[in-house]
């Protein structure tokens, strides 16, 4: 990964469970809505830097490069809480989404496709 440029409280860090490659998936929240908007990855530094700056920072799995929400597509994620689940191997961004979340277009990564609904 890219040399860091900020770091991670130490605090935080402890309490963070990666995966082998040193990733942390990242639930992203719409704020108010409480809508599910797409999920990404973050390894400690773009974790930081998410934290130092307000702007949603993700690490791209298939770009192995870190990105910016919004840079190319003008769609920002403004976060407003960082949370971390109970066993420290999940991360939650809630945020203020200004355009479409998913990189397709749509509002969230999860309106294209119902795989199985209960109705009642």
């Amino acid at each position: 990964m890219n040399t860091p440029s900020s770091s991670l409280d130490p605090a935080i860090a402890a309490r963070l469970r990666h995966t082998a490659e040193g990733l942390v998936p990242v639930v992203v929240q719409q704020q108010g809505s409480g809508e599910v908007l797409m999920l990404a990855w973050v390894d400690d530094e773009a974790l930081a830097r998410t934290i130092d700056t307000g702007r949603a920072t993700y690490w791209s799995r298939s770009r192995r490069e870190y990105w910016v929400k919004g840079d190319t597509s003008g769609h920002h994620q403004w976060v407003k809480e960082v949370r971390l689940d109970c066993d420290g191997d999940t991360l939650l961004f809630v945020v203020d989404q200004v355009g479409a979340a998913c990189h397709t277009g749509d509002h969230t990564c999860f309106d294209a496709d119902v795989v199985h609904r209960v109705d009642g």
